[in-house]
């Protein structure tokens, strides 16, 4: 996994805007999830951690249809299909609240994506990834389970991070 240095000049402005955002904005006060969703955005900055599920041939997968079926050839326990529910659920909401638009242009007739809810699939998707129970990941869990029961919330908030950061 990728992630920009906590002292790069770009992941310092995520966070300070996804702080400002959803706590100033929107009345969100729950930093670790504040801080969850600024990682994201350092994280899908780099293509390869935006598309670094990869098929049993080892090429990147680029769309949820895939990833989904790719997941059901794991064992249902274990940290792998885990970090593949979370990829999801995490694909899933960077495209629904920072590239909306770019949804609509996904929508077309030659992609198995044209027929996939972003928001359900990316709620469940977070559902799952939350029920393992590893003392290790609770704390993370407990995050993931939030992201699904507000996922319409976390993607608004993105979109006006956006907004925000274009301003800029």
């Amino acid at each position: 996994m990728w992630l920009l240095p906590q002292n790069h000049p770009l992941r310092r402005m995520f966070a300070g805007v996804t702080e400002h955002t959803f706590m100033a904005t929107l009345g969100v006060t729950d930093t670790q999830l504040i801080d969850y969703l600024s990682d994201l955005l350092s994280r899908f900055l780099h293509i390869d951690d935006l598309y670094r599920l990869r098929d049993t041939d080892g090429r990147p997968i680029v769309e949820v249809v895939d990833m989904l079926l790719e997941v059901q050839k794991l064992p249902k326990e274990g940290r792998t299909a885990r970090e593949f529910h979370r990829h999801v659920g995490d694909f899933t909401l960077f495209w629904t609240g920072i590239f909306p638009e770019t949804l609509e242009r996904r929508r077309t007739p030659v992609r198995k994506d044209s027929f996939v809810d972003y928001c359900a699939q990316g709620k469940r998707s977070y559902f799952l990834a939350s029920t393992f129970d590893d003392e290790k990941l609770r704390d993370e869990s407990r995050v993931l389970r939030r992201l699904s029961n507000d996922f319409e919330l976390c993607a608004y908030g993105l979109t006006q991070v956006r907004r925000e950061w274009e301003r800029k």
